[in-house]
């Protein structure tokens, strides 16, 4: 299974992204989608979820209001597109491919996004 990360890089702040991330090699209609992020020096955080088929999309408190993730089963990809964005979303990003049951949980590679001024 593979999982691969794209659309990140340099943006300013209060500018817009939009990540990707395209998956191969494995169920993926039937696995909830996530990504988290990591800033520098902190753990790996929960950023937001779309489950598989039927369930309620979820985000954190941080992002709320400035993104949206969207998934599309027939191309095998999940996308976030991040708003107004702040020096505090800074960070590598992650996509995971969570299985439901007891089915292993894939993790794409990361991507850097960085907010600058």
């Amino acid at each position: 299974a593979h999982l691969v990360e794209s659309g990140g890089g340099l943006v300013q702040f209060g500018g817009s992204l939009r990540l990707s991330c395209t998956a191969s090699e494995f169920a993926f209609p039937i696995y909830t989608m996530n990504w988290y992020r990591q800033a520098p020096g902190k753990e790996r955080e929960f950023v937001a979820k779309i489950p598989a088929l039927i369930g309620d999309i979820e985000y954190s408190d941080s992002v709320k209001g400035r993104c949206s993730i969207s998934r599309n089963d027939t191309e095998m990809a999940v996308y976030l597109e991040m708003n107004n964005l702040k020096f505090e979303d800074t960070g590598v990003y992650y996509c995971e491919a969570a299985g439901p049951y007891n089915f292993e949980d894939y993790w794409g590679q990361g991507i850097q996004v960085t907010v600058s001024s």
